[in-house]
């Protein structure tokens, strides 16, 4: 029984993603899947009781959904091996990048004894890819399809999205306004720090609105009772600050988006509005915005055109004070610090297209080839011995040739 206890987990499928909420919800609905079925899905993640994640590993574990710090961790307690991986998912990469795990999914990819990408199939699916995911994309897969739903880093015209002018100071009168009107449904609001998600959690309890706050700063406990309330609709209000805990996840029924802070970078911004309009379903989102947040203002610009949207006539005023000043048109710079206009690196492959390889773009009615493919309203990256169609639109039918795609 000592040495049973000891022994190491070995799956054969491995999902990465870059929260503990990230990786329980993909947890719980890959058990869904498994149902009656002889595979068992695990999870592990830090902040939580390592020894009831071990204990239940030792149950079986063929999937593991895993944050790459935790998972780090238990590679060197020598309580799990890579060996088996026939399935690798790297998910929301751009933001495991942007957290700073490059070198903990480098090492546990290619550092550890997982087997090389010939040896498996990988899939990285992300919101937007900017050169550095796509530098990722060349050493962990081998000869990937790039599969393009819509247009990579831009936002769903299920969204309704209106920009307001807002000064700081009347943030909380106008914030009030809005619930007003759109009381019903459930609202998330994105704030800048987490003392002011708290705050204004806290405001909005005493003007008799249900809300609830998450952040980092609160325990594991704390953060799922918040995330049950909010789902379940006994706080509709969710204020989550600029460190995105819920970012990431996939609430279904959110109605309403509200931009409290803005971001600086526009890729956060179309992260937060797309946890509305999902599926098909339509949104709404509302952004706060003024003088302080001119640095995005172009790119702002350029989204509400693409989805065409309203555009605010100050919006307008702002960029051409800005252009006056040498602003220069926009820049779409994302992490790697290039511009990534409509023919960048974020919205195409950078591989050279020379001795027969091709991009393979989806667009609204999507298409995919090869092994597996993209969902949603962001693209990925495909790449192993599956056959299988792309998902396009937004959770369009399969198309392309071949079958037997897992998704």
């Amino acid at each position: 029984q000592g040495f049973a206890r000891q022994r190491k987990a070995t799956p054969t499928s491995l999902i990465l993603a870059p929260t503990r909420e990230l990786v329980s919800q993909i947890h719980e609905e890959a058990r869904k899947f498994a149902y009656r079925s002889w595979v068992r899905p695990c999870v592990v993640y830090g902040g939580a009781d390592i020894g009831s994640q071990l204990r239940s590993m030792e149950r079986g574990c063929d999937l593991l959904v895993a944050t790459p710090g935790r998972l780090v961790d238990l590679i060197e307690r020598g309580r799990i091996s890579l060996a088996n991986i026939k399935y690798l998912v790297l998910d929301e990469a751009d933001r495991m990048l942007d957290m700073g795990f490059e070198p903990q999914i480098r090492r546990i990819v290619e550092g550890e004894d997982m087997p090389p990408t010939q040896g498996r199939q990988t899939l990285m699916f992300s919101a937007t890819f900017p050169r550095d995911i796509q530098m990722l994309a060349r050493d962990f897969l081998r000869e990937y399809i790039f599969l393009s739903v819509g247009r990579v880093g831009s936002t769903s015209e299920n969204i309704t999205q209106k920009i307001e002018y807002v000064e700081d100071a009347d943030k909380r009168s106008v914030l009030l306004d809005i619930l007003h009107t759109h009381g019903a449904g459930l609202t998330l609001i994105f704030v800048e720090t987490k003392r002011m998600a708290d705050s204004l959690s806290d405001f909005l309890i005493n003007q008799s609105f249900p809300a609830t706050s998450i952040h980092g700063d609160r325990t594991q406990r704390e953060r799922e009772r918040a995330l049950e309330m909010f789902r379940t609709g006994r706080a509709p209000i969710l204020s989550p600050p600029l460190l995105r805990p819920v970012g990431d996840l996939d609430i279904p029924n959110v109605k309403h988006v509200v931009n409290y802070d803005l971001p600086t970078d526009i890729d956060d911004y179309v992260h937060r509005i797309g946890r509305t309009g999902r599926a098909g379903n339509t949104g709404v989102s509302t952004a706060f915005f003024n003088r302080g947040n001119r640095g995005v203002v172009r790119d702002l610009l350029d989204l509400l055109k693409e989805a065409n949207q309203e555009v605010p006539s100050f919006l307008e005023s702002i960029a051409r004070e800005g252009a006056g000043f040498g602003g220069g048109g926009s820049s779409r710079g994302g992490r790697s610090g290039g511009g990534r206009g409509r023919g960048s690196a974020a919205t195409r492959d950078v591989r050279s297209f020379g001795g027969g390889q091709r991009p393979q773009y989806a667009g609204a009615g999507g298409m995919g080839m090869g092994g597996g493919g993209g969902y949603g309203g962001g693209s990925g990256y495909s790449a192993g011995g599956m056959g299988g169609g792309g998902y396009g639109g937004s959770y369009g039918n399969p198309s392309g040739p071949g079958g037997n795609s897992w998704w």
